[in-house]
């Protein structure tokens, strides 16, 4: 197989996916190439308000489609509703944890944060979810990528936040865990996706034998 150009984001979670990515498919010879998305560099406008969107893919499938980059690594959850014409998604691998965790100070469950805790997510399904256990809790919008995420947490701007088990575990940080929740998450959490050209023939079909196998 040819030497293959790997698309990603810059986080050190999106690179370890890629790492993922390569041990599970043996790809040899390969590049890593890194861009920021919408989603990395505008923090500010909360999670609610683009889910669906290329939010977090826009410049890695703007780079596919250009040939800057041969194969695309993303959350499957970050995945817009709509893939661009002219990329399709080769493969999407099984979930290594689709649950929701608590992060917190102290480690504290949910039923034992103070009343009026500050609890950061900007998920509108995870504030549902957690109103629904903890209606006195004030819920802050949380934007970031984890290792971020867990710094607000440690400097005291949240009591408590809420992410996926996923990250924190390829992370290696799933001894934060303070607790497991019990929400329905999001559509592909967990999961990573591979997309390419579909053009591609032959990154298709060798990409198809391997994850088949």
């Amino acid at each position: 197989m040819r030497r293959i150009r790997i698309g990603t984001r810059a986080s050190r979670l999106a690179l370890e996916q890629v790492n993922e990515v390569v041990r599970r498919f043996g790809i040899g010879e390969h590049e890593i190439v890194v861009y920021d998305t919408s989603g990395d560099i505008d923090k500010d406008t909360p999670i609610a308000e683009v889910e669906g969107t290329d939010f977090f893919t826009d410049r890695i499938e703007r780079a596919l489609l250009k040939k800057e980059i041969d194969l695309a690594v993303h959350s499957a959850k970050d995945l817009p509703a709509r893939i661009p014409e002219g990329l399709m998604i080769v493969a999407t691998t099984e979930s290594i944890d689709k649950d929701d965790v608590l992060v917190s100070k102290g480690n504290l469950k949910l039923s034992e944060l103070p009343a009026g805790a500050k609890v950061g997510t900007s998920s509108r399904r995870r504030k549902e979810s957690l109103l629904m256990l903890r209606s006195d809790l004030k819920l802050i919008d949380l934007r970031g990528n984890i290792e971020e995420r867990m710094e607000k947490l440690n400097r005291g701007e949240y009591d408590a936040i809420v992410i996926a088990a996923a990250g924190l575990i390829r992370l290696g940080l799933e001894h934060r865990i303070a607790e497991r929740l019990p929400f329905e998450t999001a559509p592909g959490q967990g999961a990573l996706a591979l997309e390419i050209r579909k053009e591609d023939k032959e990154l298709y079909a060798w990409l198809k034998a391997r994850f088949i196998s």
